[in-house]
């Protein structure tokens, strides 16, 4: 369930002694980053300031993560349990969110299939911020018609590459071809999510 400001008072903050324990996600990888305490005041400041923020039980204070190390976690978005007594944090971290430096303070590597992801959330940033050193970023300036050429460049030398034995030359022109679908399908501002979920209705109907 889904929590917004006007929901604070149906959490339940009695039965922590005035804490929820806060698990915190990777809403793009779906990770789990971390687990933190939140109070009341902590989680009006999560949602105030756009930055996860705790309350330490060693300091005795709210604590922003990353106010000392500078990798925040940006705030996205906060869920509930049936009980009303824990929270789901759904966030995007800026640099490692663990303190002996590992992604996640469980030491949990990314799913191989979730770079897709990553690897998506790239392409938009050389979209909305282009580069004049990027490849990504001048082949959009190209325009919609040279990436789609591109697409259907690499299918080509995919199928070619089929017809040889050679596994490691077949992968890397597989993995050009998925390169530049992602390309097309963010020049079409289509996500991936949504192709996959046309997949998914395919396979339950």
């Amino acid at each position: 369930m889904k929590v917004n400001p006007e929901d604070l008072n149906r959490l339940d903050f009695d039965k922590g002694q005035g804490l929820l324990p806060a698990i915190v996600q990777d809403v793009d990888t779906g990770r789990v980053l971390m687990l933190g305490y939140m109070s009341q005041e902590s989680v009006l400041k999560t949602m105030k300031t756009g930055l996860v923020t705790f309350f330490s039980r060693s300091k005795k204070r709210l604590w922003t993560k990353g106010e000392s190390s500078g990798n925040h976690i940006s705030f996205v978005a906060m869920l509930t349990d049936c009980d009303m007594d824990a929270l789901l944090i759904k966030g995007r971290p800026v640099g490692p969110v663990c303190h002996l430096g590992a992604e996640t303070c469980f030491d949990e590597q990314a799913n191989t299939l979730t770079f897709l992801k990553i690897l998506e959330g790239v392409i938009q940033e050389r979209y909305s911020s282009p580069s004049e050193e990027s490849y990504t970023s001048k082949l959009f300036a190209r325009g919609i018609d040279k990436v789609a050429q591109k697409v259907g460049e690499e299918a080509v030398e995919l199928v070619i590459e089929a017809k040889n034995n050679n596994a490691e030359l077949f992968k890397n022109e597989a993995a050009d071809l998925i390169y530049h679908f992602l390309v097309l399908l963010r020049a079409k501002g289509v996500s991936l999510e949504s192709v996959v979920q046309v997949l998914k209705q395919r396979h339950t109907t």
